[in-house]
């Protein structure tokens, strides 16, 4: 085996892939050597590609070299990331795949036939799991005696109680796998990892981590493990998003097909394209523009959003009888100012207060020196966490005697 081995993380999409090259000897030593990603998948794919500097390696419009299908993309961008090895061997890929259902709660190495139990879930997660899948078989066709190992999105929150994973529906359906699942578990084991290094004394805490991005959620975590959550069924629950509208009286949804006509697929891109801070703002699904409008509109949609993010917070420390400490993470936890400012002063009444010095500069403790909850500001990320799952995975796999 190589000194130092590479490992390809792939995150899947319906029109594009992104990935990242991470090598190492181990999850202690990793490092992200290159990351990019093949966007316009179906209408004009384009490679790009950066180095761990963030310094272009490549920008290639793939349907003009003859790779624009799916598995064509894969075969181009396996040999250009053999080009950037440097003498590395590419050890493995690690796949983020959004369900795991019940049967998986931990990162799995991918066989036929836990390939087909995943098929199996499509309908759970019908916009994300056919897509994960896809890039899951273009590669085993391309490379066979490559291994792969498939990392859930769901799988971190399988240790919450059995009320927190619950709704209040016949047994019947519940049984069939009508539950609260949970998403964005990758971003929330990080940072449970994560934050008893940046705060020891926190490692057996009550905390809420506010993964706050295009797609929102947050997480209720004590010691370490998933307790609560604000997404169920599917990512659609919880906060309002860049497009998707959060939690939503099922009357709604009823009234929209009884009163309006609209069918599933109708209902289907109502709630995940055309709704959130997109549908309120009649602008943008970007927190950012929304910041920078002066639109009434505008400010509504930011208003809600924040107003989603304090309630459901508030909700989750009552799952856990307390709040010890608050976390923002994700593209607009970690790069938001004024947003984390809006939710700590709608949550003051719990402790919660900001240094308004320390929150502008991004630090890694925001809370101000008086605050009952100390607030914490910390990158996820997810990429790593699946990279370090699949050399575990491979490391364990050659273990003597296995």
């Amino acid at each position: 085996m190589p000194e130092r081995n590479a490992c390809l993380v792939v995150n899947a999409g319906s029109s594009s892939l992104k990935f990242t090259v991470f090598q190492g000897r181990g999850r202690a030593d990793l490092e992200a050597a290159v990351t990019g990603q093949v966007s316009g998948i179906g209408t004009e794919p384009r490679f790009e590609a950066k180095d761990a500097a963030g310094r272009p390696l490549a920008g290639i419009d793939l349907a003009h070299t003859g790779h624009g299908e799916r598995t064509a993309m894969l075969a181009f961008l396996l040999n250009w990331i053999a080009s950037q090895l440097g003498g590395a061997t590419l050890a493995a890929a690690g796949h983020r795949v959004v369900h795991g259902g019940t049967r998986f709660a931990a990162p799995v190495r991918l066989t036929p036939e836990v390939t087909a139990e995943l098929e199996a879930l499509v309908p759970l997660a019908p916009l994300h799991q056919p897509h994960n899948l896809a890039a899951i078989r273009a590669l085993a066709g391309l490379y066979p005696e490559l291994p792969q190992v498939a990392c859930f999105d769901t799988a971190f929150h399988q240790t919450q109680p059995w009320q927190a994973q619950t709704f209040a529906l016949p047994r019947a359906l519940t049984a069939e796998g009508v539950r609260r699942y949970g998403f964005h578990g990758l971003s929330y084991e990080y940072i449970a990892q994560r934050l008893p290094q940046v705060a020891p004394e926190l490692a057996d805490a009550r905390v809420v981590v506010c993964h706050l991005g295009n797609g929102s959620s947050l997480c209720a975590m004590r010691g370490g493990r998933s307790m609560d959550t604000s997404m169920g069924f599917t990512t659609l629950d919880g906060v309002p998003m860049g497009t998707r509208p959060s939690s939503i009286d099922p009357g709604v949804l009823i009234y929209l097909i009884r009163a309006k006509g609209m069918g599933a697929d109708e209902l289907e891109t109502l709630l995940y394209k055309r709704s959130g801070l997109l549908g309120v703002s009649g602008l943008s699904n970007d927190m950012r523009d929304l910041l920078a409008s002066d639109a009434p509109a505008a400010a509504e949609a930011v208003e809600l959003f924040c107003h989603g993010v304090a309630k459901q917070a508030v909700a989750l420390a009552a799952s856990m009888g307390g709040l010890d400490a608050l976390v923002f993470t994700a593209g607009i936890g970690e790069h938001s100012a004024p947003v984390r400012a809006r939710v700590a002063e709608k949550l003051g009444w719990l402790g919660v207060t900001l240094d308004a010095a320390a929150n502008r500069a991004k630090a890694v403790r925001i809370s101000a020196a008086d605050s009952r909850v100390p607030v914490f500001v910390i990158p996820t990320d997810e990429e790593r966490m699946i990279a370090s799952h699949t050399l575990d995975m491979l490391a364990t796999a050659a273990a003597p005697g296995l």
